[in-house]
């Protein structure tokens, strides 16, 4: 189990989007996550008029290492760390380090 999965809301702890808030999109290779509209950079592109795209400046999201995410927790607006727990049922599921809470529930 992943103490960050696609669809959770996250703050950024470290870096030039220190504070912000966001919805990860996808897990990328090596620990790192696509965050909307978190790591903005600008792309250049070409035309290519096979495929429809027109050329110019675009703006995406790059992935950002889990190590400057944290979980936001609705209870408190803030970033949190999370932990695991295993219910009477044998489930494990992710809590929060700071108030016990179970994460989605």
């Amino acid at each position: 189990m992943e103490r960050l999965v696609k669809g959770d809301q996250v703050v950024v702890t470290v870096g030039k989007d220190r504070g912000k808030q966001g919805e990860i999109l996808r897990r990328v290779e090596g620990g790192k996550f696509v965050v909307q509209g978190i790591n903005l950079v600008k792309k250049h592109t070409k035309p290519n008029p096979a495929l429809g795209r027109t050329g110019g400046i675009v703006e995406k999201e790059m992935p950002i290492h889990e190590s400057n995410l944290a979980l936001l927790n609705p209870a408190s607006g803030k970033g949190d760390k999370v932990g695991f727990k295993f219910l009477e049922d044998g489930r494990k599921v992710r809590v929060f380090k700071s108030n016990g809470e179970t994460v989605g529930a």
